[in-house]
């Protein structure tokens, strides 16, 4: 039998949701202990390092710059006096196989002239009254939905007189209301591509992201996993202990509820409430024991978000000057994204280059050794194993095909490929999926695994439960687990 005792809340992973969990409930005067695998925190805040050059391979902008000023803030901090943010003022380039290309813009005045440039005056106001109707679907759903425990669907049928259209229907019928350009509507179809989901089957509200784009994008100096480097220093100032290479191999049940976990190690620490911030797809797949894996149901694979391909390198990116993200468009979305969703890999793919040490428009950097920049070029794949290819060989090449055709060159000192099946290794029963449950369908938004899980006692927090993927996410869904801690008894 285990001893309970006055034990701490253990939260299993030091992601941003796990880590923003642990910050809370220290915040509330809860004993707290971090079990984390890995040797520096982060999760899906990843780095990996071709030739000795760190690159980041997980989430490369911050959004809702709100949201992380308000958890520094609940931890007795300041954002500012841990991170140097760079705001971008060009939020990405795309560019299509025949040239034309059109920089988005930070500034909404800004980018209704170039939107106006690009494709006439009527674009310019369909895109003035997108931004407008992505606004009001983003203020209506934040209270109700982003930061509600369970969303409720009475929200949605407000929505409708708000949006001027349904949104029970798709992002694609949406954009197509304010966009007849259909290049226009392709850029803004990737708000769907950020959660790992198709526009073609995204819901409507998902109109809401082009609101978080547009409010600002954030580099952070000396890139990502300083982020989470500086909520971990936040959460062990607050008392938390944070132990890593701490795998767990069991979550323990006695008595139909969560009695705490058992290592790799076979080490036993008992606990009554246990924040699980890892992929819920791995704790449905019985990853973490069979005795708790009904806490939460199992995804289809059909239900997957996408999977990707990625390529981290040390080299340089040689053409015009390029902005932070660049993105190469196919002629035809249509059909990529139908590939995708039936599980196969696209003939031709869009294909998103970071360009990672540069903020504006610039020329390659020359600080790092031998002129080195870090560089990650990122496929979306399908995270099912019936129709991807093994070989990321054939993928690699139509990438650089891609970027060849915009002018763009990439001499490649060294190279680390990531493939579906490196993300699966990493969250076993995922399928390689990077953002849990794809957004698809309206119902969608509803049915992510919630805080509180089936066992009583085990809670979850992290991109893979709600309120959806991302870090901005990822840190809400730990405030909602630390609330859901507070508010049980027993």
């Amino acid at each position: 039998m285990l001893s309970r005792g006055d034990s701490p809340v253990l939260v299993v992973g030091a992601g941003v949701g796990g880590l923003a969990a642990a910050i809370h409930l220290a915040a509330a005067g809860r004993p707290v202990l971090v079990l984390e695998r890995a040797a520096a925190p982060g999760g899906r805040i990843r780095r990996l390092h071709p030739g000795g050059l760190a690159v980041d391979a997980g989430p490369a902008v911050l959004t809702l710059l709100p949201v992380f000023q308000a958890l520094f803030a609940a931890g007795g901090a300041r954002l500012e006096d841990h991170l140097m943010l760079r705001p971008l003022a060009v939020l990405g380039r795309h560019i299509w196989p025949d040239g034309q290309q059109l920089d988005l813009l930070a500034d909404r005045r800004a980018a209704e002239d170039a939107i106006g440039d690009f494709a006439g005056p009527a674009a310019a106001r369909g895109f003035r009254d997108f931004m407008a109707r992505a606004t009001r679907c983003h203020d209506a759903l934040e209270a109700p939905f982003l930061t509600a425990q369970r969303p409720g669907m009475l929200a949605l049928g407000a929505l409708a007189g708000k949006l001027g259209t349904s949104p029970f229907g798709t992002l694609w019928d949406a954009l197509g209301r304010d966009f007849d350009n259909p290049r226009l509507r392709q850029v803004f179809g990737r708000m769907a591509a950020y959660v790992g989901s198709s526009p073609l089957l995204a819901p409507a509200t998902l109109m809401l992201v082009a609101h978080v784009e547009m409010s600002g994008l954030h580099g952070i100096e000396g890139g990502m996993g300083r982020l989470a480097e500086a909520l971990a220093a936040v959460a062990v100032a607050q008392g938390v202990e944070i132990r890593h290479g701490a795998t767990v191999a069991e979550l323990l049940v006695q008595g139909g509820r969560i009695a705490g976990l058992r290592l790799a190690d076979d080490t036993r620490i008992a606990a009554r409430r246990v924040v699980l911030a890892a992929d819920a797809a791995s704790l449905a797949a019985g990853h973490f024991g069979a005795a708790a894996a009904k806490a939460v149901p199992r995804l289809p694979a059909a239900r997957r978000s996408f999977s990707a391909f990625g390529w981290a390198m040390a080299g340089r990116a040689e053409g015009p000057d390029l902005p932070r993200q660049t993105v190469f468009h196919p002629a035809d979305p249509v059909a990529e994204y139908a590939a995708l969703a039936r599980g196969q890999m696209p003939e031709v793919p869009t294909v998103t280059l970071w360009a990672q040490a540069r903020h504006d428009p610039a020329p390659a950097p020359d600080g790092a050794p031998g002129g080195a920049e870090p560089l990650m070029t990122l496929v979306a794949a399908p995270a099912r194993a019936d129709a991807r290819p093994a070989d990321p060989a054939p993928v690699e090449a139509a990438s650089l095909a891609a970027m060849a055709r915009a002018g763009v060159t990439l001499r490649r000192d060294a190279v680390l490929a990531v493939t579906p099946r490196d993300y699966e290794a990493e969250a076993p029963g995922s399928g390689g999926a990077l953002y849990g449950q794809a957004v698809h369908g309206w119902q969608s938004i509803f049915s992510r695994p919630a805080a509180r899980t089936a066992l009583p006692g085990l809670y979850l927090a992290g991109g893979t439960t709600h309120p959806g993927a991302g870090l901005a996410m990822a840190a809400l869904s730990g405030r909602l687990a630390a609330q859901a801690v507070m508010g049980d008894r027993g």
